[in-house]
């Protein structure tokens, strides 16, 4: 007999515009957990001169985030490995949906932080007001208190 495969939340957080849903969704179509054929129907991104945006419409699934390129709401997306069923959930990283990010942080057994890697995109994350920073302690304190 086999083994009974675990279940692992996985929650992604970051600052806003730190490619988030865009890494995700790559990551989630790398592992096999979403056919090519969806991804290439994504294809229209490319021609709203968004080509990346073609793995983040795995998560983004809202008009209103597709034509502004951030996300809003909490995104989920299931698949499985060899050891393990996967729930990644994709959590908002502006400030105006900071709510979104804490209930989404509060369902996860492992957090993944983003960090920009853009010229002054670290720097704003972790300055006294970034959201990365904001992120990171919201997310250590919601472990706290479990």
């Amino acid at each position: 007999m086999g083994t009974e495969k675990s279940h692992i939340n996985i929650v992604v957080i970051g600052h806003v515009e730190s490619d988030k849903s865009t890494t995700t969704g790559h990551l989630i179509y790398k592992f096999g957990g979403i056919d090519k054929r969806v991804i290439e129907r994504f294809e229209e991104a490319a021609e709203m001169n968004k080509r990346s945006f073609k793995y983040a419409w795995v998560l983004d699934k809202l008009k209103a985030e597709r034509e502004r390129g951030i996300t809003v709401d909490i995104a989920l997306w299931k698949f499985e490995t060899t050891k393990y069923y996967c729930a990644v959930i994709d959590a908002p990283g502006h400030r105006d949906f900071i709510k979104n990010m804490i209930t989404s942080t509060s369902q996860g057994d492992c957090v993944v932080l983003i960090i920009d890697s853009t010229t002054g995109g670290f720097e704003a994350g972790i300055s006294k007001d970034g959201q990365t920073r904001e992120h990171a302690l919201l997310a250590f304190t919601v472990s706290l208190l479990e």
